[in-house]
């Protein structure tokens, strides 16, 4: 019901009447820590957002007392200032400063880990549908320096590379001589999430010759300035760099576009989180997380360079390597930018299925698509029995229309496609699950 209501409030502006929220006598309104990714800009663009939907007034981003630290200010109508404090010093700091008490509010480029989410757990449930919030969809981009003339590199190549064990650019068939590391430090999402994707997978460390960086857009800078160089960065970042098309498994190669990240298809996507802990009673934290998840803040997110949650409609070219029926379905139908995907080895939609959930439901009301306008495709990592992966995708999708149908929602037709058209290597969890998915078609 918020999410309608902020919906409406962001298309109607001039008939909202929004409940002021309080503003302290000392102290900021509200703390978030965490993220690089989300604090460099993004962060303090929602916070902006929200206050100017607040009515606050002369709203300004100003940056605050430490390295990569800003301070967000407004004044109410009676004049009094309220600021919000935003620290970017990575996902890990973030869960930290939740246990401190030092912030209201984490932000994360990756999802808590199980330790952390133990270690929180006196602050109530932080996998639950309210705390653990999906804002964005980022896409790690490796990036070259942009006279390099690769143009593609699988997941395998990547960790040979940033292990150190692939040491030359002629041995990837480029040129160049020795290759030159950069990443992240140890406190950035953005290594973590590499680290798990990449690296964890295949037993692999980081070299440790590799140029570390606290800042994206500095890591960023130095790449485009190598001709020998290689990178990972979050995707606002590329910049001046180039971007190369990605290969996990028996994938297609994928270059990071918005609409592959969007499905979280390319194999190098990843969620950007809000937690909230349940057991926080700071108002504008909850505010904050309703606002973004809301067209005005999803508006925002697109604006400061990653994916919007948006459902947006688009037209898939059919392939020879894909199965006829499936090019049947391309060639008639629109895909729309989700997929469901499912708690890990669960039949339950995850966290951010259940928010797509409701904006897949939405625009299908709003472009009268409700009656036998949508097939839903599900499909499955490798079974033994190619029968059974294809009756498991089957089933998947056939949850999900379970859950339309509650919405109104009177399907066209529901198709398995089974291990088909993978869009991850299966040879670990994390590719199962990306595998493990429900498209969305639309007539």
């Amino acid at each position: 019901m918020m999410l309608r209501v902020l919906f409406l409030l962001a298309l109607f502006p001039l008939y909202a009447v929004c409940a002021p929220l309080p503003a302290p006598d000392q102290g900021p309104a509200l703390r978030i820590q965490g993220s690089n990714t989300i604090g460099a800009a993004l962060g303090p663009a929602l916070v902006k957002g929200l206050m100017e939907h607040q009515g606050l007034q002369a709203v300004r981003i100003e940056p605050a007392q430490g390295a990569n630290e800003q301070r967000v200010t407004g004044k109410t109508r009676l004049g009094k200032t309220v600021s919000i404090e935003v620290a970017a010093h990575g996902s890990s700091t973030g869960f930290m400063a939740l246990k401190k008490a030092t912030a209201d509010l984490a932000a994360s480029s990756r999802p808590i880990k199980d330790s952390e989410l133990v270690d929180l757990d006196p602050l109530g449930d932080l996998k639950s549908p309210d705390a653990e919030q999906v804002i964005a969809i980022d896409g790690l981009a490796i990036i070259l320096n942009p006279r390099n003339p690769l143009n593609a590199l699988n997941t395998e190549q990547l960790a040979q590379i940033f292990n150190g064990e692939i040491s030359t650019w002629e041995a990837l068939g480029g040129v160049g001589g020795p290759i030159h590391l950069y990443a992240r430090d140890d406190q950035s999402g953005t290594y973590d999430t590499f680290k798990e994707l990449v690296l964890r997978l295949r037993g692999k460390p980081l070299a440790a010759g590799a140029k570390r960086f606290e800042s994206g857009e500095q890591l960023s800078d130095a790449v485009s300035q190598d001709p020998q160089g290689i990178g990972f960065i979050g995707l606002p970042y590329v910049r001046q760099a180039k971007a190369v098309a990605i290969v996990d498994g028996d994938s297609q190669p994928m270059l990071p576009l918005n609409s592959l990240i969007a499905t979280e298809d390319y194999p190098l996507s990843r969620r950007l989180f809000f937690y909230l802990p349940p057991s926080g009673r700071n108002p504008w934290a909850k505010a904050l997380v309703d606002f973004t998840q809301s067209s005005k803040g999803q508006a925002i997110v697109a604006a400061n360079g990653f994916i919007a949650q948006q459902v947006q409609a688009i037209a898939v070219e059919p392939r020879a390597s894909m199965p006829e029926d499936y090019q049947a379905i391309a060639r008639d139908a629109q895909r729309l930018t989700v997929n469901f995907r499912f708690e890990e080895g669960s039949a339950s939609l995850d966290n951010k299925a259940r928010q797509d959930l409701q904006r897949v439901v939405a625009y299908l009301k709003s472009h009268n698509k409700l009656d036998k306008q949508v097939t839903l495709v599900g499909f499955g990592d490798v079974k033994n029995d190619p029968q059974r992966a294809a009756l498991l995708s089957k089933l998947r999708a056939m949850a999900v229309r379970r859950e339309l149908v509650k919405n109104g929602v009177i399907l066209r037709d529901i198709r398995g496609f089974g291990a088909q058209m993978p869009v991850a290597a299966n040879t670990a969890d994390e590719g199962r699950i990306k595998n493990r998915r429900v498209e969305v078609w639309v007539y």
